[in-house]
């Protein structure tokens, strides 16, 4: 369009709610849009009242689906902003949007081919001063990289993500834990049981009723002795889990759950 000629700018906002997104963001682009926006919101029922039965929110005893946002819908936002971008049959400019609460989150959108960022269940939570923070932490880091413009690094992502395909399937990573991190809360311990490989024990130490992780047959979270005396926020060494790295599959299950930076890193093997 040409500059000053008081026309508008149409951006298509795509759903995520279908199949194949690439199929609206093709017919966006025969249609003529000068871009899309990816993505809307998800459809969702939020909850259900247990003492009336009706799906929430209540209008007169009904209810209906609802839009789901914010930064739980960033991972499936990421993913189509992808498709669309990677398709060789749509070129259109891409607003990403969907669960972009900071900097980082802008960061990735623009990584992965977008040309401008949309923010608002961040902006109803904290205010519109939240996008002054999103720049300034946005240029901090493109200072960082040696980045003057967002097209230094736009799409640098795109090509990384393939098919499962072509992944290197002997590529292995572990879990590796800092024990002067460690604060001995054994969430990675018991997601690895209950949930994983069962590949993380507590057996660092030999002491009395304290179970040893990896026996034959175990399929359970086993409970160990919590140690006591000890000074405070010393982590005692019976509570600060191992990797058995033979066992570790790199799933990053434990790396999710702990609480505390970098104390769990995967690393290749």
């Amino acid at each position: 369009m040409g500059e000053g000629s008081g026309a508008h700018a149409g951006l298509v906002k795509l759903t995520p709610n279908i199949s194949d997104i690439r199929q609206i963001a093709r017919a966006a682009a025969r249609g003529g849009a000068d871009g899309v926006s990816a993505i809307n919101t998800i459809n969702s029922i939020t909850g259900i009242d247990l003492d009336t039965f009706v799906p929430r929110p209540d209008v007169n005893g009904f209810s209906t689906h609802g839009g789901y946002c914010g930064p739980a819908v960033k991972p499936i936002a990421l993913n189509l902003v992808h498709q669309i971008a990677a398709d060789e049959d749509c070129r259109l400019p891409v607003s990403g949007v969907g669960g972009v609460a900071g900097w980082r989150d802008a960061a990735e959108f623009i990584l992965l081919g977008c040309g401008t960022v949309q923010v608002c269940t961040a902006a109803m939570h904290y205010g519109f001063r939240i996008v002054e923070d999103m720049l300034d932490g946005l240029a901090n880091w493109m200072r960082e990289k040696g980045f003057e413009n967002i097209e230094d690094f736009r799409g640098r992502t795109i090509a990384r993500v393939v098919e499962w395909k072509d992944l290197d399937l002997n590529y292995k990573t572990v879990a590796r834990i800092d024990e002067t991190k460690c604060i001995g809360c054994e969430l990675c311990y018991t997601a690895c049981w209950d949930g994983a490989h069962q590949c993380i024990h507590l057996d660092r130490v030999e002491a009395a009723g304290v179970f040893h992780g990896g026996a034959p047959g175990i399929a359970m979270t086993p409970i160990p002795k919590l140690d006591s005396g000890l000074r405070p926020k010393e982590t005692p060494l019976a509570r600060v889990p191992r990797v058995d790295e033979s066992e570790c599959v790199g799933c990053n299950l434990c790396a999710l759950v702990c609480p505390v930076e970098d104390c769990i890193t995967m690393e290749r093997a």
